[in-house]
């Protein structure tokens, strides 16, 4: 890979990138959560996307897209890896949502440049990046540790939050992906978060994507509505 033309690329992008309120709804109707992973030994990459009405939370639709592996896994440049299938879960959906969550990173990368930002760029959606593990940036230990929040900083920037969402748990890293600001961005993951580590979009696209008792729950009853 031409990891020279790659990284130019990212920053030419990122610079594109919004990290302001842009077309954010005090009230959405539909929160979006996406999640990727791999099957068949890393050949196959899977992306689901689920659609939660606001307020409830309750999941009203998901779809799940399946493609052959065409990058490899390199750290860094993941957004060229999964962006494929996030976009053709995309285009299987019926509607599209008002505000997006993204199990990943937003501008809290390297170049400013993780897969919430690429794919919110791509889709032109307000997104969100919700990470499980910090790829980039410091923050305070002693005032994550005594407010269970804290700045997510590089030198150049404030890239988002690191919120502990739930007692005995590791954080999260919040950053904006894009067409939206830090400060919302931890708003909306705090608010759509109800009593688990994951917020409920990501949570329930993980749930999705792995085939998990919720999700499975979920199906059997919309069967016996049907």
């Amino acid at each position: 890979m031409d990891l020279a033309a790659l990284r130019a690329q990212q920053q030419q992008l990122a610079s594109q990138v919004i990290t302001e309120d842009c077309g954010v709804p005090a009230e959405p109707q539909l929160i979006g959560g996406a999640d990727v992973g791999f099957e068949q030994q890393g050949t196959v990459t899977r992306a689901a996307l689920v659609l939660l009405s606001w307020p409830g939370l309750t999941l009203v639709e998901y779809q799940v897209a399946r493609i052959p592996t065409e990058f490899p896994y390199i750290p860094g440049y993941l957004s060229f890896r999964e962006c494929p299938a996030l976009v053709a879960a995309w285009e299987k959906l019926s509607r599209q949502p008002d505000l997006l969550f993204v199990d990943g990173q937003g501008i809290a990368h390297p170049r400013q440049f993780g897969v919430a930002s690429h794919f919110g760029l791509l889709v032109d959606t307000p997104t969100i990046g919700v990470a499980k593990k910090r790829l980039y940036g410091t923050s305070d230990s002693e005032r994550l540790a005594h407010d269970g929040v804290a700045p997510l900083l590089s030198s150049e920037r404030s890239l988002g939050w690191v919120w502990r969402s739930k007692l005995r748990c590791l954080p999260l890293f919040i950053s904006p992906g894009h067409r939206v600001h830090p400060d919302t961005a931890l708003a909306w993951v705090q608010r759509c978060t109800r009593g688990y580590r994951l917020p409920e979009p990501t949570r329930w696209a993980d749930a999705v994507a792995s085939r998990r008792p919720a999700f499975i729950r979920w199906q059997e009853k919309m069967r016996q509505v049907e």
